[in-house]
């Protein structure tokens, strides 16, 4: 029955899913009309609204194509490139690479989503190299379902709000913290989370169709561009040539500009003094975000590449891969822009919080994060329009705030199944469109709802 569901929700998403630009598309003319229609704004405002929001993921989006570049060149040198093989090379049948694949996205989100997403995506990639007959979009969506925990791991950006200074809170909570001990450490956010993490390998591993490598076709077995039994085409990793600081090409005795190049002192330095900061940063008590993970990747990918040149190829080569995040980030902008102003986001989450009680606030509250997700994909986004509303209703009702909060995470993760935002850069390392994967993905959501409704009901 699994296997049916995937192969059907995967027809329909081959057949009538368009590139993720246009779902972006669709979305704020949606957004556009709905904030119209339902709050009364004028077309100039919602203009307006849109415009003015539009480039607030400017930093962010430097953030996501930094993440996706510094990754992917980390992961083409030899020292990582060797690690990922030796990886891929636990899994002897596509069964095995499937489940490889799910649990090592759902471990790395869990301990960071920045990192688990592109150390997720690369896994993939190398497993299609190393398992013969895998069926490689099922592979990349099944590394991508892994996703639904990270917010309710370690760089959960809601849990890691109300445990400090939050100004939500302060507003609505009487300015209560609320420690990782009662959201991300809760027994009830760790049993779902345990569950999953023996679940949806399965489920994934029950979608691969029977007696087909890949029904879309034989060179979808391994990462469109490269051919199959081969690694990742030549990114400028150096030769042992390269290292000694020897031109390789029989061209005689280098000039100083290639001298400086190829100097592995050079690179060493610049990788030395990050790692510097670094350490320097955690022993101060800094915790993990983005900003750090792609200073890590940074330093790593420096250092392991052991040529600046090398580095600088690797970096140019991945750089390719950014487009979708540069395009559609600035759409998902405005659309939350107007989201916000408009003031569509809180009429929604409002509407869910008018029928419910107390033992069922929390599942209604995860069913609305679950639909403002797809308008606002954004954790930090999704608590500044939710978190107002939520708060003092969850107050009222005597729920506790902790519930109410990691409802709202939950809701927010388990749409990014078929929201293509977040899956823009594992598309990119991939090699993959959104309708790909998110007929396989599209079963997951289905399965992880249904599980997700009943915790929310009896546990939170």
């Amino acid at each position: 029955m699994i296997r049916s569901l995937g192969e059907f929700f995967s027809r329909i998403a081959r057949r009538y899913l368009p590139d993720a630009f246009i779902f972006a598309l669709i979305l704020t003319i949606l957004t556009f009309v709905l904030g119209m229609a339902v709050e009364g704004a004028g077309f100039i405002e919602m203009a307006v609204y849109f415009g003015e929001g539009i480039w607030s993921f400017l930093i962010f989006s430097m953030q996501m194509v930094l993440i996706l570049v510094t990754g992917s060149a980390l992961a083409t040198s030899k020292p990582v490139h060797r690690s990922l093989k030796s990886i891929a090379r636990a899994a002897k049948t596509p069964s095995q690479a499937i489940v490889t694949a799910t649990l090592a996205m759902i471990v790395g989100c869990w301990i960071n989503w920045g990192f688990g997403l592109i150390a997720g995506a690369l896994i993939a990639r190398e497993l299609s190299r190393s398992v013969k007959g895998v069926h490689y979009p099922l592979l990349v969506a099944s590394a991508y379902s892994g996703f639904i925990v990270w917010h309710a791991g370690f760089s959960g950006s809601i849990p890691l709000k109300i445990a400090g200074s939050d100004e939500i809170m302060a507003r609505f909570g009487n300015g209560e913290a609320v420690p990782t001990s009662d959201t991300i450490f809760a027994w009830q956010n760790l049993l779902l989370v345990l569950v999953f993490l023996v679940t949806i390998p399965l489920i994934n591993r029950l979608m691969a169709p029977a007696g087909s490598n890949d029904e879309t076709g034989a060179e979808t077995e391994c990462p469109p561009g490269e051919r199959k039994g081969e690694g990742p085409r030549d990114q400028g990793a150096p030769t042992p040539a390269e290292w000694k600081g020897e031109n390789p090409r029989g061209q005689g005795v280098p000039t100083p500009a290639e001298r400086l190049e190829r100097s592995w002192i050079l690179s060493m330095l610049a990788g030395g003094l990050c790692t510097v900061y670094i350490v320097r940063y955690f022993a101060g008590g800094g915790g993990i975000g983005l900003n750090i993970v792609n200073l890590i990747f940074l330093a790593l990918g420096i250092i392991l590449h052991a040529t600046p040149i090398s580095y600088v190829r690797a970096v140019n080569d991945a750089i390719r891969t950014c487009g979708g995040i540069v395009l559609q980030f600035p759409f998902y902008a405005g659309i939350m822009g107007m989201m916000i102003n408009s003031g569509l986001a809180v009429t929604l989450s409002q509407a869910f919080v008018n029928i419910s009680g107390q033992r069922t606030f929390p599942f209604f509250t995860y069913l609305s994060a679950g639909v403002v997700n797809f308008f606002v994909p954004s954790g930090g986004g999704q608590w500044a329009v939710q978190g107002p509303v939520i708060i003092p209703a969850a107050k009222v009702l005597g729920v506790p705030y902790s519930s109410a909060a990691m409802a709202i995470a939950w809701g927010d993760a388990w749409t990014n199944l078929v929201q293509p935002f977040w899956a823009l850069p594992l598309l990119a390392v991939a090699g993959l469109k959104i309708r790909d994967i998110m007929g396989y993905t599209a079963v997951v959501l289905i399965f992880s709802g249904i599980i997700t409704s009943l915790f929310m009901i009896l546990l939170f």
